[in-house]
C-alpha cells in the first residue's frame, strides 16, 4: 500500500483510506471461483456498509446478507435486487419484519420458533406470504475468538438442532410462511478450514433428517466466517477463496435443484480499508513505556479494545531508526488503545499512521462516544497519486 503524503494532507484525520482497485480485484476472486461450482454469495453488510463499498459489491452482482431492518433499507437503495436478499438476526423488530415484507426479500432467516409466529402473524395481517429459512445451531467449534463464536451449542444465535422437529411441526401450522432452507453460521475469522469440514458433516447430518422426513430443501446457506490475514496484509490481500469453495464442494454433496449460499463479509471487504491517523503527542510513563498518542480511538475502529484484535500499523511519515511503542487513542477508556510494545520507526508529532486490514467492522462499529465525530471516507481513485 503506497499512500501519498501529500494527498494524505489534504484531509481531516482519522479516515478511512479505501483501495478500490483491491476491492475489485477481490470481488473478481470471490465471483471467479464461486461461479466454478454455481454457488450464490450474498454479502454481509454489517461489516462495512459505506455506500461507495456497497456500490461496487452490488455492481459485481452479488446479494446481500443483513442483520437489521436498516441494513435491508441500505441494500435495496443501494439497488441490491430483493430477491437475492436475506435478513437474519435474534432480535427483528415488528417494524423491520413489515419492510422487508413490502420490499420482497427472498428469505428470512429465523431463529427461534416464537419469531416463526410472528413473522407468521404479521404476514397475515399484510395478507402476503414469507418465505424462511430456518437457521439451525449445528454445535460446532469455530476455533476463533468467543466473542464472535456463533455456533456452539449455548449461543444465542439459531435454533438448537435438538429443536428441528418442533419447529417443522410449527410450521405446518402457520399457513403465511413457508420453508426455502436452512441457514448455517458458525463464527467468524476462521482460519483453519477443517473446521468448515466439520460444518459440512453437520449439515450432511442435518439435512438427512429432513430428507427422512420427505421435506425437500432447496436452499442450503452455510454462512461466512472465512478469515483473512491480519499479521501479513502485503503478503496476502486477498484469501484464498479458492480452497474455501473447494471444501464445501468436496464436503458437501448437493442434490438435483439444491443451490449452495454463503454470507462473506470480512473477506471482501478487509484487506482494502485502512485507518489513517496522526499523532498527537509522545509520553513516557513512570514505568518506562513510550506512548505514542493519536487522533484516532476507539470509536473509530473498536476491535483492538472489544476483541483484543491485531492491526499491522505502519508509520507513513519515517522509515529509519526503530523504538518501542504503545500506541493508545485519546477517549476515556483504559481500553483505548491500538497496539502495546510494538517496534516502529522513529515516531513523532505531526507523523501519519496507517492502521492496517480496517476494512471490516472498523467504520461499520464507529460511534460518537466521546462526541467524537465520525470518520471521513477517502478512497483511492480520488487521491491524485498513490
Amino acid at each position: 500500500m503506497m499512500i501519498s503524503i501529500k494527498n494524505i494532507e489534504k484531509h481531516a484525520t482519522p479516515f478511512y483510506y479505501y483501495d478500490i482497485n483491491l476491492l475489485r480485484r477481490t470481488l473478481e476472486t470471490v465471483c471467479k471461483n464461486a461461479s466454478r461450482y454455481g454457488y450464490h454469495i450474498h454479502y454481509a453488510l454489517k461489516a462495512n456498509f459505506d455506500k461507495r463499498i456497497l456500490e461496487e459489491i452490488k455492481n459485481f452482482g452479488l446479494g446481500a446478507d443483513c442483520v437489521s431492518g436498516g441494513e435491508v433499507r441500505a441494500s435495496v437503495e443501494a439497488g441490491f435486487d430483493p430477491k437475492k436478499i436475506v435478513f437474519a438476526g435474534v432480535g427483528k423488530r415488528d417494524d423491520e419484519i413489515i419492510y422487508a415484507l413490502e420490499k420482497g426479500i427472498f428469505a428470512f432467516n429465523c431463529e427461534s420458533l416464537e419469531e416463526l409466529e410472528v413473522i407468521n402473524e404479521i404476514a397475515g395481517r399484510m395478507h402476503t406470504h414469507a418465505t424462511v429459512a430456518l437457521r439451525i445451531n449445528p454445535d460446532v467449534d469455530p476455533q476463533t475468538h468467543k466473542n464472535i463464536s456463533t455456533g456452539h451449542a449455548d449461543s444465542k444465535f439459531g435454533i438448537a438442532y435438538t429443536e428441528i422437529e418442533e419447529a417443522m411441526a410449527k410450521i405446518d401450522a402457520l399457513p403465511n410462511i413457508s420453508i426455502v432452507g436452512l441457514h448455517f453460521h458458525i463464527g467468524s475469522q476462521i482460519l483453519n478450514l477443517d473446521v468448515f469440514k466439520n460444518l459440512c458433516s453437520r449439515v450432511v447430518s442435518i439435512m438427512s433428517w429432513f430428507s427422512e422426513h420427505g421435506i425437500e430443501i432447496s436452499y442450503i446457506n452455510v454462512g461466512g466466517g472465512l478469515g483473512v490475514d491480519y499479521i501479513a496484509p502485503e503478503t496476502n490481500p486477498i484469501p484464498d477463496f479458492d480452497t474455501y469453495f473447494k471444501v464445501f464442494h468436496d464436503n458437501l454433496p448437493l442434490k438435483e435443484g439444491q443451490t449452495l449460499h454463503f454470507e462473506l463479509g470480512r473477506s471482501i471487504v478487509c484487506q482494502c480499508g485502512t485507518l489513517i491517523s496522526k499523532v498527537l503527542y509522545n509520553k513516557k510513563t513512570a514505568s518506562g513505556k513510550n506512548f505514542v498518542l493519536i487522533d484516532a480511538s476507539m470509536t473509530e475502529l473498536i476491535r483492538p479494545a472489544l476483541y483484543d484484535a491485531y492491526h499491522r500499523i505502519e508509520n507513513l511519515s519515517n522509515k529509519h531508526g526503530n523504538e518501542v511503542y504503545s500506541i493508545a487513542g485519546g477517549v476515556c477508556e483504559s481500553s483505548d488503545i491500538f497496539a502495546r510494545d510494538i517496534e516502529l520507526p522513529i515516531t513523532k508529532r505531526g507523523d501519519y499512521l496507517a492502521i492496517r486490514s480496517a476494512g471490516a467492522y472498523g467504520q461499520a462499529m464507529a460511534s460518537n462516544y466521546n462526541l467524537r465525530p465520525l470518520p471521513e471516507s477517502v478512497y483511492s481513485d480520488s487521491f491524485i497519486d498513490f
